[in-house]
């Protein structure tokens, strides 16, 4: 199955298609705003890349979130109008669970996928062997990392993502991965196997953004 995986909810905009396990063409930049004036170019510069028609395409993916409230709804929007026009199912993939399976391949099994979520909070989640362990949750960094040692009970563990380096200090003994975002084509991978599903942003608190008075 051919599927194109796209991911614009944090600080990247990353887009690849997918022949099975193959990566067919790929393309990733990182932004911190400006997803929606890049992502329908990039999608056209990675078909153009792999040589293929829209019309070929099996499946949409796209990540739903964490991540920036504007971020997301641009991934999410592209997907929807895409998999319309083409008449595709389209799967939406957990950003921590996409983070996950792209710093587990080569970690060991426990993993602690983090976005730094601002305002004091990180977006947390844990996976063992590819398994959540807990649901996706809004934590203070106190909380987050007294979580990281009820979980882990001593065990090695790998912190993934733009809020790794707010833990590093609380958990000296973790392995450190860095990550601007969601690797497409790890998004395209995981979504291979699911059943589609109407895409839902998977938002954790509320909008930062307010009306003015």
């Amino acid at each position: 199955m051919i599927v194109l995986g796209l991911d614009t909810c944090l600080s990247s905009c990353s887009v690849a298609v997918l022949d099975g396990e193959r990566v067919l063409a790929s393309a990733r930049e990182v932004m911190a705003r400006g997803h929606q004036e890049r992502l329908a170019r990039m999608a056209q510069q990675v078909m153009a890349e792999a040589d293929l028609a829209f019309d070929k395409l099996g499946r949409i993916a796209v990540t739903v979130g964490p991540g920036s409230f504007t971020g997301l709804r641009v991934g999410i929007a592209f997907a929807k109008g895409l998999a319309l026009a083409l008449d595709l199912p389209a799967v939406g993939i957990g950003t921590l669970e996409a983070l996950a399976a792209e710093a587990g391949q080569d970690s060991g099994r426990l993993v602690f996928p983090a976005i730094d979520a601002r305002r004091g909070q990180l977006y947390l989640q844990a996976f063992e062997d590819g398994r959540a362990l807990m649901a996706p949750d809004a934590l203070t960094a106190e909380v987050a990392a007294a979580r990281l040692a009820e979980l882990s009970q001593g065990q090695p563990f790998t912190l993934v993502g733009s809020g790794a380096a707010l833990l590093a200090d609380l958990s000296p003994a973790a392995r450190i991965v860095p990550a601007e975002g969601a690797d497409a084509r790890t998004v395209a991978r995981l979504a291979a196997g699911r059943e589609p599903a109407p895409l839902k942003p998977l938002y954790l608190r509320a909008p930062d953004a307010k009306l003015p008075a």
